[in-house]
């Protein structure tokens, strides 16, 4: 059950108009990172989650925290293009609105959202649900919101930079505290799915045997980098094999002959000329 007050979580008052700054903060709303991903992201993840207990509560409270986060950045937003400056430089801004959209707001903001914030990132893109994970894999989707939050934390440490208003820096320091939270919870609750015996290091646990068991612990090397070797990864206790020199295991990736409806470019000859320098270079290489 949801419960929310007509109260925000944290205060969201700045000191004075700021449109440029309001611009900004979209990102934190609307964006791949921002608070509506990751408020829908723990949502249905909630709603796909298969167990009743701790792990789901523990979603759906942060969840319904993070609507609150929106709430917050929404009401900033608001405040900071309220009674944006109207200083007018020529008969055009004689117009509260016009005077703000030249100093910096987004148009959007005044024409759609009325001086208010949008469903959108810091350039106006809207919001998309492809940005949410919530695969009804638990470690899984755990791994992907310590990661959703780090990013996150990292916009809003950025955006805390970009101002000097002490209401918008208050409120800032409380996300960036929740933020710091919501990282140690989900690697916290990694933990903890590992110690129920629910997964281990790896997502899912299954099909181990099924795999290909010769290129299930070796680095390919496929870059120019010369460092990759004197790496120590390794995960469960196992060191990862580093290929040095490892070789093509596909002939050539050659697309099927076109559908003549679909009128595509094909030339038999070329593409029997092309296949068998493909197959020249496979039998050299194994020859090496």
């Amino acid at each position: 059950m949801f419960r929310h007050t007509k109260l925000l979580q944290f205060e969201a008052k700045p000191e004075k108009p700021d449109p440029v700054y309001a611009h900004r903060l979209q990102e934190l709303i609307g964006g791949a990172f921002g608070e509506m991903t990751v408020t829908m992201q723990y949502l249905f993840q909630g709603w796909n989650c298969r167990i009743e207990g701790k792990y789901k509560d523990l979603i759906m409270d942060t969840a319904t925290e993070e609507i609150g986060h929106v709430e917050m950045l929404a009401t900033m937003v608001a405040r900071l293009l309220e009674g944006a400056p109207a200083t007018a430089t020529a008969e055009a801004v004689k117009d509260p609105v016009m005077a703000a959209v030249i100093g910096g707001m987004d148009p959007q903001q005044a024409i759609v959202a009325g001086g208010g914030a949008l469903p959108a990132d810091s350039n106006g893109t809207p919001w998309n649900g492809k940005y949410i994970v919530a695969s009804g894999n638990l470690l899984a989707d755990f791994r992907a919101n310590a990661a959703a939050e780090a990013q996150g934390r990292l916009q809003t440490a950025r955006l805390y930079r970009m101002t000097d208003d002490p209401g918008v820096k208050a409120m800032l320091q409380f996300n960036l505290a929740r933020d710091t939270v919501h990282q140690k919870q989900w690697l916290a609750a990694i933990e903890e799915l590992k110690a129920d015996g629910l997964e281990s290091d790896i997502a899912p646990t299954a099909l181990f045997d099924e795999e290909n068991q010769d290129h299930n612990n070796t680095v390919w090397h496929l870059s120019d980098g010369p460092d990759g070797a004197k790496a120590g990864w390794s995960f469960g206790g196992e060191g990862i094999e580093y290929l040095a020199d490892p070789q093509p295991l596909g002939g050539p990736g050659t697309a099927p002959k076109p559908d003549p409806a679909l009128y595509g470019t094909y030339s038999p000859t070329q593409n029997a000329m092309g296949s068998l320098k493909g197959k020249a270079k496979e039998v050299k290489n194994k020859a090496k």
